[in-house]
């Protein structure tokens, strides 16, 4: 099993071109964790936003992509997108993995870990913060896998996560280097 894990692409086709070449190209699903086209209001226009082009390039992606709604997703993006955006969390379950999907953005960590242990889910994703997490709580795994075009990270690294197996990590992806890792049990 591979899955790649993406949230906060805000329109920033470039990069997505350079993760899914990079990292995501042999997956077997691709799930995104929300803010897929639009900038937002609260964020810089990136000198690559392109959401126009990021929606041809999912949309004729080759593997299967789920997502979840952003807070800056809006009924627009679901019109020009082949894939659904599905609100408020998108449930999944993958081989052995139960896998919840939210943005977050309006989620404590405690709500989180209410939400996860209410559904039952082995991985829980969220996005919204532009800064990966990857965490262990009571047998479940919290991943955050930050933002690879608009990362809030204080180096200012962009992020993305994959599942290989087992095996979890979140990326540099610009040096491939594993940043964090988690394995399931």
């Amino acid at each position: 099993m591979k899955i790649g894990i993406v949230s906060d692409t805000h329109g920033c086709a470039a990069t997505w071109r350079k993760i899914y070449n990079r990292y995501f190209c042999d997956m077997d699903v691709i799930i995104h964790a929300g803010d897929v086209l639009y900038h937002g209001p609260r964020n810089v226009i990136p000198d690559e936003y392109d959401p126009k082009a990021l929606a041809e390039e999912l949309n004729n992606c080759p593997i299967p992509i789920v997502a979840a709604c952003g807070n800056c997703d809006a009924e627009v993006d679901g019109m020009v997108l082949n894939i659904p955006i599905q609100s408020p969390y998108t449930y999944l379950r993958l081989e052995n993995i139960s896998v919840l999907v939210t943005h977050g953005h309006n989620l404590s960590d405690d709500a989180k870990q209410v939400l996860a242990e209410k559904m039952k889910v082995s991985l829980f994703i969220s996005g919204h913060t532009h800064v990966a997490v990857l965490a262990k709580q009571n047998g479940r795994i919290f991943l955050n896998p930050g933002s690879p075009a608009m990362s809030k990270r204080p180096d200012g690294i962009g992020t993305i996560a994959r599942i290989i197996g087992s095996k979890l990590e979140v990326l540099d992806i610009q040096t491939g280097k594993v940043l964090m890792t988690e394995e399931f049990s």
